[in-house]
C-alpha cells in the first residue's frame, strides 16, 4: 500500500513546475502593476477638470476670472465649454493662460484629466503639456492651440 505522504518523482516535478509557473506569473504581474505606479513623472495623478460654460461671440470666448473661478490660481486648469465645443484652459502664470482644444489627436476623445501641469486623455492615456505638446502617446500630434489674452480679470480666447 502506498504512503499518501510520499510523492512520486512525477508528482514532485509536476508540483515544482506549477510553483515555478505561478512565481513567474506573479513576477510579471508585479512588473506590470509597477509600470503603472506614480513614481513615473508623467503619471500625472490626473483629476477631472472643472467645467466652465461660456458662449462664443464673433469668434471669441470671454470669461470673467475672479476668486471663485476654477482658473483663479496659477497652475489651475478647466474645461471651457461653448457651443458644443470644448477647450482646455490652464493658468500658466499670474497674467498668462494657455488654451488648447480638448479633442485628443489620437482618436478624438475629449480630454478630461489634469494634474502636474499635464492633460490626460481618459481613452488611451495620451498626455499633453499645457501648450498642447504631446508628452506621452499614443497621440502623435499636438493639440490645436488658441490665442488667449488676459486683462482686467477678463480672459479672451480667439476660437475662429
Amino acid at each position: 500500500m502506498k504512503n499518501p505522504e510520499v510523492q512520486t518523482r512525477r508528482e514532485f516535478c509536476l508540483n515544482a513546475c506549477q510553483a515555478a509557473s505561478l512565481f513567474a506569473i506573479s513576477g510579471a504581474l508585479s512588473a506590470l502593476l509597477q509600470g503603472c505606479s506614480s513614481d513615473d513623472p508623467l503619471s500625472s495623478n490626473a483629476q477631472n477638470l472643472s467645467k466652465i460654460q461660456a458662449t462664443a461671440v464673433n469668434g471669441t470666448v470671454t470669461l470673467n476670472i475672479d476668486a471663485n473661478s476654477p482658473l483663479a490660481t496659477v497652475g489651475s486648469a478647466a474645461q471651457v465649454q461653448y457651443g458644443g465645443n470644448t477647450l482646455l484652459v490652464a493658468r500658466t502664470a499670474q497674467d498668462t493662460f494657455a488654451a488648447v482644444t480638448a479633442v485628443c489627436t489620437h482618436q478624438g476623445c475629449t480630454i478630461t484629466g489634469y494634474g502636474n501641469q499635464v492633460y490626460t486623455c481618459p481613452c488611451h492615456g495620451s498626455q499633453f503639456d499645457t501648450n498642447g505638446q504631446v508628452k506621452r502617446g499614443p497621440a502623435g500630434s499636438a493639440l490645436r492651440k488658441y490665442q488667449a489674452q488676459f486683462a482686467n480679470n477678463q480672459l479672451t480666447i480667439t476660437v475662429s
